[in-house]
């Protein structure tokens, strides 16, 4: 595959003079000739990101007619003229034979890719457990053992999930380039080198070739590197006994190049363009994920049903906030840590005070338990590969009373409770408890769990200076309701993940308002910034829009759309530009991507939905229904898709029809309260008032502080000439909205007429 060119910045890299010229990619080989040392640890440590050609040197799988059982299928995996191949489950579920043409890891596992003859490249979820054989491995496993994933789940080898040319390939290989072409439905991706290589992290290495070959003399640009990562020079961890914990000699810089540059790839993100920069704000060319409940419990730590990586968990701990960076304990080139067992830690946490019994209670147990046990809990994903948290929190099961999140204690002793282990860390450490996911986990739980004083538990997270930006941007987003005054506080925040926390924050505020308040942020200086704040602002009129106004949101909104044109192979990215043009009222091209997103995925509700509900806002009734149900044939547990077509056959006046689709979300998807809300809502229309009535009172037991639901019941039960219970539900409401003076009024007059009954 070609080489690619690379322009390093458009902007000066943080620490180094302005190259903006293009600069090229040399190789690992030409970076080995003057660095054989880093080289040579660098080629030692491709283990779990390694890409290769399948040859008989790189691939570790048993392809001697082995012969491995999922799901009905029987897959045999051979060679055949010094090829590697396997027989499988194709698209269609039929047998069909396939090359494995790269392999793509060593340690734990092994997956092997499949290119089809459309470019692209597939990774296959049988893989090879590289582990020895008396630790469980030497054999084929799938990545799925307790799914029956076939042809037809998104979820199936063949399908874009498990996408090499999407999914995969940034991270394991060096200088991507994804070159899909939407138009043919083609990949022709190419890249610098086949696994992860110096420029990975360190940027394209031409012009400091240049800087080498005239012998190193002038330090031009910073030695022609792209970065330099110095955060380590000079600084020291000073030791003292006394003090809990060491403190760095001098303070972090506000921008974390290491930190930023490693969460390339270790962080849970989408690509918004292919021109990262080393050492530069994340947030300029990904969507970082935040605090999101389905990936993350309350205090960050990450669940166990998918993987989330570690570069959010690392910005919500303490450690991080202290100024650690990646290279404190890891070696870079090796992957390796800088000193074995213990000593990483010890470097910083004096012996005298961090190994002795008084702080572990642990030294006699067996096998011997080192300081991850209790502040790096394991957890196991794709089966074989287990990873640590490295959010480093101290062991804390009163919090797993309190809100129900895991802890390290517990992980061993599973045949006690937390409780047991709460109180046996108060006997050993006193009654007092600290620690640093306590700036935010209790408020998370609160919002998660519908409690009555979440939204002001949010909003002082999300001004606390001493909470993480991460958890301060998240808590942005978990707010009912827009707050202006917020948002302008969070647009002045360094970090740029509390901006876009911000942003998303405004979603439901009127168009009419949205553009004085954030229009500043189309020009922003990290374009992760700028991109939301053109999708969100694509809704405000265009006449609002005018001169240098105009112009600015012209070119962030052209961000936006090059960010979802370089994801046109995902039905996310199209559906999200479907809606960037119907917001601007372009319903022809609204209409031509949300059809191509269901073209890609037809299992891809979200764009069934959103074109369903252009063909309603175009009068096109019949239509908005049509595409629902043929959605539903493909995803009938879908509850967005049941409830979405109650709606439009409301609209058609299909009572008895909508009624029962609306029923359908709601026990498909209990959790969501806004479908049972809406059920009860039409079950009241009919006349059914009871029943509605009915369905509104189970709604509350479980989401018992949805306003929604609460408004529902107060009038139900004024409905019902029952003032003592709509009081009751009102008295409620109100301290949840305290200052809405209508609502107050209600309270009063129900109070009146309840003593009047």
């Amino acid at each position: 595959m070609a080489a690619l060119s690379w322009l390093t910045s458009r902007t000066p890299p943080p620490g180094n003079a302005k190259p903006t010229e293009a600069a090229g990619f040399v190789g690992s080989n030409t970076c080995a000739g003057c660095h054989q040392a880093e080289a040579k640890l660098w080629q030692a440590s491709q283990h779990a990101h390694a890409m290769d050609h399948a040859t008989d040197a790189s691939v570790r799988g048993d392809f001697n007619d082995a012969v491995f059982d999922y799901a009905g299928t029987r897959s045999r995996f051979f060679r055949k003229d010094g090829k590697f191949f396997v027989e499988t489950d194709g698209p269609d579920g039929k047998l069909a034979t396939f090359e494995a043409k790269y392999t793509f890891g060593i340690e734990p596992l092994q997956q092997y890719l499949i290119e089809f003859p459309n470019g692209r490249i597939q990774a296959l979820s049988i893989a090879w457990d590289t582990r020895p054989k008396n630790q469980g491995g030497q054999r084929w496993f799938h990545l799925y053992p307790n799914s029956a994933i076939t042809h037809d789940d998104p979820l199936h080898w063949t399908k874009l999930n498990q996408n090499w040319n999407h999914m995969c390939a940034e991270c394991h290989s060096t200088g991507v380039k994804k070159n899909y072409n939407a138009a043919q439905d083609r990949f022709a991706t190419s890249f610098a080198e086949i696994s992860v290589g110096c420029e990975a992290c360190h940027g394209a290495g031409s012009r400091h070739v240049e800087w080498a070959k005239g012998g190193g003399k002038d330090n031009v640009y910073g030695k022609g590197l792209v970065v330099s990562f110095d955060e380590r020079a000079g600084v020291s961890w000073p030791a003292d006994p006394a003090a809990l914990p060491p403190k760095r000699s001098a303070a972090p810089a506000a921008l974390r190049k290491e930190v930023e540059t490693c969460g390339l790839c270790h962080s849970r993100r989408a690509e918004l363009s292919e021109g990262w920069v080393p050492g530069s704000p994340l947030s300029d060319t990904h969507a970082v994920s935040l605090l999101d409940r389905r990936f993350f419990e309350a205090d960050g730590q990450i669940r166990d049903e998918e993987e989330t990586y570690n570069y959010l968990p690392f910005k919500l701990g303490r450690m991080f906030a202290a100024g650690v960076t990646c290279s404190d304990c890891h070696e870079p080139h090796s992957a390796k840590l800088r000193m074995p067992g213990d000593g990483v830690c010890l470097q910083c946490h004096t012996a005298e005070r961090y190994a002795a019994d008084t702080h572990s209670h642990h030294l006699d147990a067996t096998p011997v338990l080192g300081c991850p046990a209790c502040h790096m809990p394991a957890r196991t994903y794709m089966v074989v590969d287990r990873r640590h948290d490295h959010a480093f929190r101290v062991p804390r099961p009163d919090l797993s009373v309190q809100i129900g999140a895991p802890n390290a204690c517990n992980d061993c002793h599973r045949d006690k409770s937390s409780q047991w282990a709460a109180k046996q860390i108060e006997t050993w450490f006193g009654p007092s408890r600290s620690g640093y996911q306590t700036t935010y986990a209790g408020t998370f739980h609160e919002a998660w769990t519908e409690q009555t004083d979440a939204e002001s538990l949010l909003r002082t997270l999300a001004l606390a200076s001493n909470a993480p930006a991460p958890a301060r941007a998240s808590a942005l987003v978990e707010l009912a309701a827009p707050d202006a005054d917020l948002a302008r506080r969070a647009f002045a925040d360094p970090d740029p993940m509390v901006r876009i926390g911000a942003l998303d924050m405004l979603e439901a505020l009127p168009a009419e308002q949205l553009w004085l308040l954030a229009a500043s942020r189309l020009s922003d200086p990290v374009a992760g910034v700028r991109i939301r704040a053109a999708e969100l602002l694509a809704s405000v009129p265009k006449e609002r829009r005018s001169g240098a106004d105009a112009e600015i949101f012209a070119r962030a909104a052209a961000e936006f759309v090059a960010a979802q044109r370089l994801n046109a192979d995902r039905p996310e990215a199209r559906t999200a530009l479907g809606s960037f043009y119907a917001r601007q009222g372009d319903t022809t091209a609204a209409e031509m991507e949300y059809r191509a997103a269901i073209q890609l995925d037809p299992s891809f509700s979200a764009a069934a939905v959103n074109l369903s509900d252009l063909y309603r806002q175009l009068g096109r009734d019949e239509d908005s229904v049509r595409v629902l149900r043929a959605a539903m044939t493909i995803s009938e547990r879908d509850a967005s898709l049941h409830h979405a077509l109650g709606l439009a056959l409301v609209r058609e006046r299909k009572s008895d029809m909508a009624l029962a689709e609306l029923r359908r979300a709601a026990e498909l998807e209990p959790g969501q309260a806004r479908y049972a809300y809406v059920y009860a809502v039409g079950l009241n229309s009919a006349g059914r008032v009871k029943e509605a009535f009915a369905v509104i009172q189970d709604t509350l037991r479980r989401h018992p502080n949805d306003r929604d639901s609460l408004s529902a019941a107060i009038a139900f039960a004024r409905q019902q000439g029952n003032s003592a219970l709509a009081l009751e539900y009102a008295e409620r409401l109100v301290q949840l909205v305290p200052d809405q003076p209508q609502l107050s009024r209600l309270v009063d007059e129900l109070r009146n007429r309840s003593r009047a009954q």
